[in-house]
């Protein structure tokens, strides 16, 4: 390894190109394999991606910070996220629900005083819906 000279500063880093160009080898490999994949699936995608999705009006008093979802939709996303807030309000503004439409849910609080952020995890034979919010408890 040089030393950290002013000079050795100018010079230009040489790594990145190296790792850039073996990135595009890879991917240059792969290209036959996504050309021979059939039709059908194509024209039929499954979300296996995360996508960071925009996030609806909260209901209450608070708001939605954040959705993500895996190996589903946004709208389905957005459906889960809303049936899962009616369902821990119906327990209080504080409540919980650990099951919403088929998924397995779980959530993790930090509280205060007046309001509460929370991160909620549901998850369902390999689809996740993760989201955040905050909520005021008075």
């Amino acid at each position: 390894m040089m030393p950290r000279t002013k000079e050795n500063d100018l010079m230009p880093n040489r790594l990145p190109r190296a790792r850039s160009i073996a990135v595009l080898a890879c991917l240059a490999g792969a290209v036959p394999v996504v050309a021979a994949t059939s039709t059908a699936a194509v024209a039929s995608p499954t979300a296996s991606a995360a996508a960071t999705c925009k996030t609806p009006k909260y209901p209450g008093v608070g708001y939605y910070t954040s959705l993500k979802a895996t190996g589903l939709g946004c709208a389905s996303a957005t459906k889960v996220m809303k049936h899962h807030y009616t369902c821990r309000t119906k327990h209080g503004k504080s409540g919980t629900c650990s099951r919403v439409d088929g998924y397995k849910c779980t959530e993790k609080r930090v509280k205060s005083a007046i309001e509460y952020d929370a991160r909620v995890t549901c998850s369902k034979s390999g689809k996740k819906v993760v989201y955040t919010y905050q909520q005021d408890i008075s």
